[in-house]
């Protein structure tokens, strides 16, 4: 079998794995769980176990299958699909985004150290600052702008939040990934009289390809995280983020619904984070591995 075949099918089976048990622990409990909360230690963080708070797994799977609304045949499956779609093109814009800022960010404090110990630490606190507080501020700013007679759309602004968590694991993996370089490396591109920006493409980029591909991973999670805070922030209709707050409101009837849709949200952030795996598999696989 193919080597890289193997390992698609290995980790496929063991994140298959993974949710099996995750599963199993989720039924274990509710069986041994108290149904209305408990104590440990006289600290109240056992979690009610009853069939509102935690439908059995069968519930929230077969409720995939049943009509969204009693008044509607529409299945619920294609519904959050449908949002999940929707979400995922604000993601991949928010990815790029925040990507390509990222990196440009990590190549301006490679090149200048000062730039670095002045604005990493403004990258760090960005990253404190509570999302839901800031998407409305971003909606109505963005609202007012219009550039050569184009106007910010609503939807473009669910991706500036999305980029906004995107940009800062993509700029410090990237940066750590660019100094990792061999010193004697670069010894003998400086020995070749490289300038600063060959030396960039030809020796430090492929070396902080390790590092990025983590990094991009985080990023793309991140996007999904932001883009559906704000759809459930400023109630922007159409994705899954819209699908959690209208279902939670069902939360007391039909337990189960509520879970359709975070599971959507859950099974989004992985096809962003696989889209990446994927690229990374299809561009590396002729890279030479280095010998232990």
């Amino acid at each position: 079998m193919n080597p890289l075949v193997r390992r698609v099918v290995r980790r496929s089976a063991l994140f298959v794995v993974a949710l099996v048990f995750i599963a199993a622990l989720w039924e274990f409990y509710k069986v041994v769980g108290p149904e209305d909360g408990g104590a440990l230690f006289g600290i109240n963080i056992l979690p009610r176990s009853n069939s509102r708070a935690m439908p059995h797994v069968w519930d929230m799977l077969s409720r995939y299958g049943r009509p969204e609304l009693r008044s509607s045949e529409r299945k619920i499956w294609r519904v959050v699909l449908a949002g999940a779609w929707f979400s995922l093109r604000l993601s991949l814009v928010g990815f790029a985004i925040g990507t390509t800022v990222g990196i440009a960010l990590a190549i301006l404090m490679a090149r200048f150290k000062v730039v670095e110990r002045g604005l990493l630490p403004y990258l760090v606190v960005s990253q404190t600052v509570p999302l839901i507080a800031l998407a409305p501020l971003v909606v109505s700013w963005g609202g007012k702008l219009e550039v050569f007679g184009y106007e910010w759309p609503r939807w473009l602004s669910a991706s500036v939040l999305g980029a906004f968590l995107a940009f800062f694991p993509v700029a410090v993996g990237t940066l750590r990934g660019l100094s990792s370089a061999n010193p004697a490396s670069l010894e003998l591109m400086d020995s070749y009289a490289a300038s600063w920006t060959q030396t960039l493409f030809r020796l430090r980029f492929p070396a902080a390809v390790p590092f990025m591909v983590p990094a991009l991973k985080l990023a793309a999670s991140s996007s999904v995280i932001g883009v559906v805070v704000a759809e459930i922030s400023t109630g922007l209709r159409g994705g899954i983020g819209r699908l959690i707050i209208e279902y939670a409101r069902e939360a007391t009837g039909d337990p189960a619904k509520v879970f359709t849709a975070v599971f959507g949200a859950a099974l989004l952030g992985l096809a962003m984070a696989g889209l990446v795996a994927a690229f990374d598999l299809c561009a590396m696989r002729n890279r030479p591995k280095e010998a232990l």
